[in-house]
């Protein structure tokens, strides 16, 4: 039996597949690559349609994903300067992927919150 390569355990901080689906799996980056879908949409369009997202967490999450190259940023030299986002080729091909989970969620959502409030009835019985 060889041995395993630590670098590629999900449990240790150098692992691929957890420097990825960490930056990928938080809520805002689902919730802005679902909205920005196969349009493009400008910073201010993108804040009207995730109501309860602040400015500055937009703008932080954009960032990740212009890193990571999965959202593209064009500034057009206009006054004022005209900012827009769409998704890469690498952003469609998550995309992809994400569509599935989001209709899980959607189908199981009513199970979910049944679950939670199950699960709170639960604690604060077994508090008394």
């Amino acid at each position: 039996m060889g041995k395993r390569k630590l670098e590629h355990e999900p449990l240790n901080r150098n692992c691929p597949i957890r420097d990825v689906l960490d930056r990928l799996g938080d809520r805002w980056t689902v919730l802005i690559l679902m909205t920005l879908g196969n349009q493009t949409l400008r910073f201010s369009e993108l804040r009207r349609q995730i109501v309860d997202i602040s400015p500055r967490m937009l703008a932080q999450t954009l960032r990740h994903l212009e890193q990571d190259g999965l959202v593209r940023r064009e500034v057009y030299p206009t006054i004022p300067p005209k900012v827009e986002y769409c998704m890469t080729g690498l952003g469609h091909s998550f995309y992809e992927h994400l569509q599935p989970m989001v209709q899980w969620a959607d189908k199981h959502h009513d199970e979910v919150r049944q679950a939670r409030d199950r699960f709170v009835a639960q604690e604060r019985y077994q508090a008394l």
